[in-house]
């Protein structure tokens, strides 16, 4: 029978549903890596941490949606307590009065996290409202693509996975059945629950400095009830663009004010009866029935009425002439740059979404771009076919499988996981009762004309297996002429010409991107028809973004108790060159693996890594020296021939970046045969201009491998554990995810266990929490014999979105706290801070008449942070070139007496110790390198790595 849209009420859906079988698809190969691990300083600014791999990790398109959870009602403050830039500050601290250091905030008496009376601005947390009903709520489901929650995976240990996994279908079911909203980001209130943080979550250290930020407010609200009503057209109509104009046909009934997103209707005024049915035709002369059914009756500051808001706004952005794709919107018609000789389109846009925050609901709107290539998915197919290899649909297969194509008929964007070679346009599916083709399909929904009737289908599965009816949801079945590419091929990326003119385009100063951001409030104030529309709803929004006070904490001292070089900076690349380690371990036997024809770029390396660690203080000796010819199993046998139990590191001198080769090095090396390695590529050691750079950072990347400390930082706080969290997820191969767990493991932060276990394809949540925390715990009282157990443990979880922060307090936190619990007569000081990098929050300094990044260490606690959250952001790095990004943390858990002050010094001290980068980066280490090591796994290795391994950094 014929299934209904996959997309569900409430989303447009580019595609064709028709009956399908269960569709199981090939797995294939993982992204193929671009640079080995060779320690080679990022271009133009970029840093660990900063998106960039993290990007490519977010193939986390296959994840489930997220379910907001309970939404929060936030009453405004009393007018006396606000002024226009937000809280009122009665009296600040001199602008000359030396500000306190980290150590200073750190070694305070903890006690009652309040701030002097200047911070303590009148800035109540209301008590939340309490949501509506669920049978209230429209239940529709999100598009694909939305950060989502966990998927129910078999657990690696099998001691817990009656119990633990059973905990998470539980709350999964639960969560099913309390109704979804398609809201941004209504999150859950974990402050309450956060006793010692209720009157006040801002500190008060560093030096004052005022920001803008790319936040605008809502100044006026409506002053009348919202109602809200779900629409239902018979037959079904795929295309949101027809709903519309079917639903327009009877405006006398909805009157001038109302609001349709494709399945749901917001009208300022309630039609006379709870279901209204009225009809359209379509203009092929079609009856569609249209039942216009009341489901919520909603005041201006409801939680449910920032959906509101949201779709109002995106229908100004309509208004304005830009195009939706996907869930941001784009100036295709008039700012989209024609890169010509390179077949692709570089199109503006803007990203948006309207929150409650701390004392008013805002506007976040940042610059976004997309590249739309010009080729479609028939043009690449037919170039793989005119090739006449006998491989050729294998071939086209594994370019175009995980890729993201964007269909201009419907302006959505959707992943390819297949192709359907047995069917082409002509080819029939059942609709509403009876056969249809694609070719007829197209034409009547869309308007879409398809030439090319030979072509084969394109098949999109879908996110969730089954719909809000609980029916299995068929997959999307495409055509490839209506499909444009997305994104860039392998071959683009190592094109060093495309990745610059790409570059010089989207990173913008922060000059121009605040310019551009006031250029599209400016262009809705002047716009005669929005400005009518937000006088018909009672709307209106500031001219001005918001400016705020943050604080700027002070730059850390390393090495200031060993010999090594006492360092005072955010970038110490240079500074490193000209001093010794703060501990250099000597590498005394080492194997040096290469093929015959870089046999003189291996000798180059040698005498240049021989000069290098003479300056760090590093004692080297002279490799075994072992030449192979280029195939894989001869690097393997002569790894398997030379390695012996005091073999230190194997370093690989690779011809090229093929990913198998690095692939089964790394693998035989991370499971077979334990022993840390380091892969080259020789083309690195081609460039004379970089070469002694380049060798410098190899050095340093295998001085840590087997245990050497490149520098230390001072933690006030003895007796602490800092745990880094983090998932890897390659949905488009159809592999397991990979959760990364890393702990240190002594109080200067320069020893560090690693461990990692695979889950399910998507999973986000971790089974084996427990388990890995026991183990850490077991590797600290081995390295701590007059501590056998921390005082203190922070917990840094990565990847977690807004919608998934009711289940990680309900799955991960209780496994941390059973495992604490199990130890007898333990007091221990846990927090819990979940790290989120993904952000639209932008904060610019104004220097000398410019605007300009903020300094790395600048804290923002106010206005711009959620009421319902103890939350803080931190810029912690520099960067060159671009609009720096900052970082988002939220306490979720603290039974600690530490201050809001003492938190952040600590989490910004962090960020000093990632080995693999010479200089701050955008998260703390142990979130980084759970990271590096579920990425290594995931891509790689796929499997458990060797337990002798878990307490070296090999996976940098």
């Amino acid at each position: 029978m014929g299934g209904a849209c996959r997309a569900g009420p409430g989303v447009e859906c580019g595609c064709t549903e028709r009956s399908y079988p269960p569709y199981v698809h090939p797995r294939g190969k993982g992204k193929e890596i671009l640079g080995l691990d060779t320690f080679v300083r990022p271009s133009r600014g970029e840093q660990p941490g900063n998106g960039s791999s993290r990007g490519q990790q977010r193939q986390r398109q296959g994840r489930q949606a997220p379910e907001p959870a309970a939404a929060l009602e936030v009453a405004p403050a009393p007018a006396s307590t606000q002024a226009r830039g937000g809280a009122e500050i009665s009296a600040q601290p001199s602008a000359t009065a030396r500000a306190p250091t980290c150590a200073e905030i750190l070694t305070r008496p903890a006690g009652r996290a309040r701030a002097p009376a200047w911070a303590r601005a009148a800035v109540p947390i209301r008590p939340p409202l309490a949501p509506a009903p669920a049978s209230e709520l429209v239940r529709h489901e999100e598009p694909r693509g939305a950060e989502g929650g966990a998927e129910v995976g078999a657990s690696t240990f099998p001691e817990e996975e009656g119990q633990v996994s059973a905990r998470l279908r539980e709350l999964t079911q639960r969560k099913k059945q309390r109704g979804k909203q398609n809201i941004h980001d209504i999150g859950v209130n974990t402050r309450q629950n956060l006793r010692h943080f209720i009157e006040c979550k801002r500190g008060t250290s560093g030096t004052v400095v005022q920001l803008k930020t790319n936040h605008f407010r809502l100044t006026a609200l409506p002053q009348w009830a919202l109602y809200q009503y779900h629409v239902n057209f018979n037959p079904q109509m795929d295309s949101k663009r027809l709903r519309s104009v079917l639903l327009d046909v009877h405006k006398q009934l909805l009157g001038k004010c109302y609001s349709f997103d494709g399945a749901i209707l917001f009208l300022c005024h309630r039609l006379r009866n709870k279901v209204t049915e009225v009809f359209s035709q379509t203009h092929s002369g079609e009856n569609v029935r249209i039942t216009i059914t009341l489901t919520n009756e909603l005041l201006p500051n409801s939680p449910t009425c920032l959906q509101f808001y949201n779709i109002i706004f995106k229908r100004f952005l309509n208004t304005m002439n830009l195009v939706q794709i996907g869930r941001n919107f784009y100036d295709i018609c008039n700012g989209a740059e024609d890169m010509r000789d390179l077949r692709f389109n570089i199109c503006p846009g803007f990203i948006t979404s309207i929150l409650q925050y701390e004392n008013d609901i805002m506007l976040c709107t940042d610059v976004s771009h997309k590249v739309v290539r010009k080729d479609t998915v028939l043009d690449l197919i037919n170039d793989f076919q005119r090739s006449g290899r006998h491989t050729a649909r294998e071939d086209i297969l594994k370019e175009i499988r995980g890729q993201i194509v964007y269909t201009k008929h419907n302006n959505r964007t959707y992943r390819v996981d297949d192709i359907d070679w047995e069917q082409n346009p002509r080819s029939t599916f059942e609709k509403d009762g009876s056969d249809i083709s694609f070719l007829n399909y197209y034409r009547q929904q869309y308007r879409a004309a398809i030439t090319d009737l030979e072509q084969p289908v394109l098949v999109s599965l879908p996110k969730r297996k089954k719909g809000p009816d609980g029916r299995l949801k068929s997959p999307a079945l495409l055509m490839p002429e209506l499909c444009n590419l997305t994104g860039l091929t392998r071959s683009m990326r190592m094109n060093d010409r495309v990745t610059k003119n790409i570059a010089n385009r989207t990173r913008l100063s922060p000059e121009k991107r605040y310019s551009e951001l006031q250029k599209l409030v400016d262009n809705i104030h002047r716009n005669t028809d929005v400005q009518r529309e937000l006088q018909e709803w009672g709307l209106d929004f500031d001219k001005q973004s918001l400016s705020l006070t943050a604080r700027v904490l002070p730059v850390q001292k390393l090495n200031e108790d060993r010999r090594a070089m006492s360092i005072c900076c955010t970038d110490w690349s240079k500074e490193i060159k000209r001093g010794q380690l703060s501990y250099p371990k000597p590498l005394n036997n080492w194997l040096l693996v290469f093929n015959y024809e870089n046999e003189r770029l291996a000798q180059i390396l040698w005498e240049k890594l021989n000069i290098t660690t003479r300056a760090l203080g590093i004692n080297l000796r002279p490799p075994l020296q072992c030449p192979v010819e280029d195939k894989i199993e001869e690097y393997l046998k002569v790894l398997e021939k030379n390695i012996t139990p005091q073999t230190q590191i194997a370093v690989c001198l690779l011809p090229n970046n093929k990913k198998d080769k690095y692939d089964a090095i790394k693998k035989y090396l991370c499971v077979t045969h334990p022993v840390p390695s380091q892969c080259i590529v020789a083309e690195t050691l081609n460039r004379p201009q970089i070469l002694l750079s380049v060798v410098t950072r190899l050095a340093l990347q295998m001085n840590c491998k087997i245990g050497g400390h490149l520098w230390k930082i001072s933690m006030p706080l003895t007796d602490a554990m800092f745990v880094g969290i983090d998932c890897y997820h390659d949905t488009a191969s159809g592999c397991e995810s990979v959760a990364g767990f890393v702990a240190s493991l002594d109080t200067s932060l320069t020893k560090w266990y690693s461990w990692c276990f695979l889950q399910k394809p998507g999973q986000e949540f971790l089974d084996g929490l427990m388990s890995c925390l026991e183990t850490a715990l077991g590797a600290w009282k081995k390295n701590n014999k007059q501590c056998p157990l921390p005082k203190f443990i922070f917990v840094y979880r990565d990847g977690v979105g807004d919608g998934q922060l009711q289940t990680m307090v309900d799955y991960e936190v209780p496994q941390i706290l059973r495992c604490l619990n199990s130890h007898p007569n333990y007091s221990y000081k846990l927090v819990v801070i979940v790290v989120k990098k993904r952000l639209n929050a932008r904060f610019f300094v104004e220097k000398n008449g410019r605007l300009e990044n903020p300094s790395a260490g600048t804290v923002i606690d106010v206005e711009v942070t959620r009421p319902e959250w103890y939350d803080f952001f931190i810029i912690s790095q520099s960067v060159r070139v671009g609009t720096v990004m900052p970082t988002h943390y939220n306490v979720i858990f603290d039974n600690t007496d530490l201050t809001p002050d003492q938190i952040q010094c600590l989490t910004y001290k962090l960020c000093y110790m990632y080995y693999n980068w010479t200089g701050v980066i955008r998260v703390p280490a142990p979130c980084q390198y759970a990271h590096k090591l579920a990425f290594l796994v995931g891509q790689s290795i796929r499997k458990n790595p060797h337990k002798a391994l878990s307490d070296s950094l090999y996976y940098l």
